[in-house]
């Protein structure tokens, strides 16, 4: 039976997501300015470089500095902020976040670029998991609950598939500097409304525990260097050895990591939680549906703007049966979760998911009006699963670790994501064509791309349907959307 992550009797609540409009606005400002900076620099890695003057490795660590940073510290920032204050933590990363935002005016080279990236994602990883847990102190009620974290996902994801959408548009009239630039205000009106509107930690609802330093800096470096093996082989191949050496280092910090947590009396991660089906299953299924985010996204990025010759703008409208499936799929979602519980709610959603890959397989040489039937499906599906184990992992997590359960949520949804961008990467340069050639594509590679993208999706399907399908069997028949455990 999973131990009930209620918040102490003293923190606010509100009786409605209307009444709690105002944090609720504030921390999905803050989750949404967090996602959107993960896409937004993409599309802007050209103009950067002639502007700084890096080359193509320089311009990778732009945004893999600020993925380094963000997913090797989402555990401690989790962790530190179970211990010192939620709200605390999180208005200090927005604080930082803000702050280091404006210190793009005086960056002169591509060197200076990547440290500023990686210091914001050292901010973002104060700022991620931290609004998903308060999201749970807003509300006694389940349904409200699950409501709330609902509007969180669809806010994030929005800003996660908006981001080249929105800076494709903002560089036909601003200077590059600007997409930073905006972080500022953003930052500022979160923090401000997470002031007036979250209540202040009660000691009773955080841990006693003594900072695990050690475990901090194992689950840094293991988490780092797991995503780096997977990007490392996707961009310079699984045989090379800075691949080799990172990936051994990964498993290295693994073993040190579990060896220190057993043995140390406060860790930093309790790893008998694992012991636990739903934080096994959760995670577990959460991995499976970035992977499939991941993967699709990446390579329908290519499939329009090169297969098609659509400009960024146009390939990122393409994205909109996304969102809106986003925000229209929550009836089904919580309906599902309501009346067959936990289990079986995400047993459907993987299913779609991987059925939707497999029609995505074929919708690739049949024009974007199947592509975005595929889609729709598939959004249902991913909304699924990563709602119901959003809030089935937090909700397993003792009340003073919602922080450490919804940081666990997060490291694994960055690693899927790294992964997805691998296993496409990969598959891509070893049935297409290592670097994609600008400019109009002849009929031959766009037919041999078609035929790169079927065996992804089918591939996917596979990884896909056995993580989150194996995940969400292991869940309980909780359905905690309206009632308690």
């Amino acid at each position: 039976m999973a131990v009930t992550a209620t918040a102490p009797a003293s923190e606010r609540t509100y009786p409605s997501l209307r009444a709690a409009w105002i944090p609720l606005f504030a921390l999905c400002l803050a989750f949404f300015v967090e996602m959107v900076d993960n896409t937004l620099l993409g599309i802007a890695l050209p103009t950067i470089g002639r502007d700084l003057g890096g080359n193509t490795t320089a311009l990778q660590w732009v945004t893999g500095a600020y993925s380094l940073t963000f997913g090797g510290l989402l555990l401690s920032a989790g962790s530190a902020a179970d211990r010192f204050g939620r709200r605390r933590v999180l208005q200090v990363g927005l604080a930082l976040f803000g702050l280091l935002s404006l210190l793009v005016i005086w960056v002169d080279s591509i060197g200076q670029l990547i440290a500023l990236r990686a210091a914001l994602g050292i901010a973002a990883a104060m700022m991620a998991p931290i609004t998903n847990s308060l999201v749970f102190r807003l509300f006694d009620n389940k349904a409200l609950r699950m409501r709330a974290v609902t509007v969180m996902i669809v806010v994030g994801m929005s800003g996660f598939i908006l981001g080249p959408l929105v800076g494709g548009t903002a560089l036909a009239h601003v200077r590059w500097e600007w997409l930073l630039l905006v972080n500022a205000p953003i930052a500022l009106i979160a923090f401000v409304g997470v002031r007036l509107g979250v209540a202040a930690d009660d000691p009773a609802g955080l841990t006693k525990d003594k900072p695990d330093l050690p475990g901090a800096l194992a689950s840094i470096v293991l988490i780092g260097l797991a995503c780096y093996t997977a990007t490392s082989g996707a961009g310079h191949g699984w045989d090379a050895p800075a691949t080799i050496a990172s990936g051994i280092g990964a498993v290295a910090a693994l073993v040190v990591f579990i060896w220190h947590e057993r043995r140390t009396p406060e860790p930093m991660l309790d790893l008998t939680v694992f012991r636990q089906g739903t934080v096994r299953g959760a995670s577990l299924a959460q991995a499976g549906t970035s992977i499939a985010m991941t993967g699709v996204m990446f390579s329908l990025i290519i499939h329009f703007q090169y297969a098609y010759g659509w400009s960024p703008v146009r390939a990122g409208l393409a994205n909109l049966p996304l969102i809106l499936t986003m925000i229209i799929a929550t009836p089904i979602s919580e309906g599902l979760g309501k009346r067959f519980g936990h289990r079986i709610a995400c047993v459907v959603g993987a299913a779609l998911l991987a059925g939707s890959l497999v029609g995505l397989a074929w919708a690739v040489s049949h024009g974007y009006a199947a592509i975005a039937v595929f889609l729709v499906t598939f959004t249902i599906g991913l909304r699924t699963v990563m709602t119901i184990c959003a809030v089935a992992l937090v909700d397993a997590m003792p009340h003073n670790r919602t922080s450490l359960g919804a940081a666990l949520n997060d490291a694994a949804q960055e690693v899927g994501t790294s992964v997805g961008t691998a296993v496409v990467g990969t598959l891509i340069a070893t049935l297409v064509v290592r670097v994609l050639p600008n400019g109009v594509w002849s009929d031959h590679l766009v037919a041999s791309f078609f035929h790169g993208e079927r065996v992804i999706f089918v591939a996917l399907a596979v990884v896909v349907g056995v993580l989150a399908g194996w995940g969400a069997l292991t869940l309980t028949d909780s359905r905690s959307v309206e009632e308690s455990h």
